[in-house]
């Protein structure tokens, strides 16, 4: 599932949608829609769109043996 696909769940289950989440984090829904096409979320985007909407971002490295970096 690519970044945008999960934002987009993210929305769903929020019960907002993509327009409101781009107007909550201070953007137009084109340019949100814009930056979803070409998949260009830094970290530090991320870790906004999850407090924007009351839930945590996490990234790790799993690895084979299931220690989560």
């Amino acid at each position: 599932m690519t970044i945008s696909e999960q934002i987009k769940v993210l929305c769903v289950r929020s019960n907002i949608s993509v327009a409101e989440l781009a107007r909550r984090i201070g953007t137009t829904p084109q340019n949100f829609n814009a930056k979803m096409k070409r998949e260009s979320f830094t970290i530090s985007d991320l870790e906004y769109l999850a407090e924007t909407v009351g839930c945590s971002f996490e990234r790790h490295f799993v690895l084979p043996d299931g220690e989560k970096i």
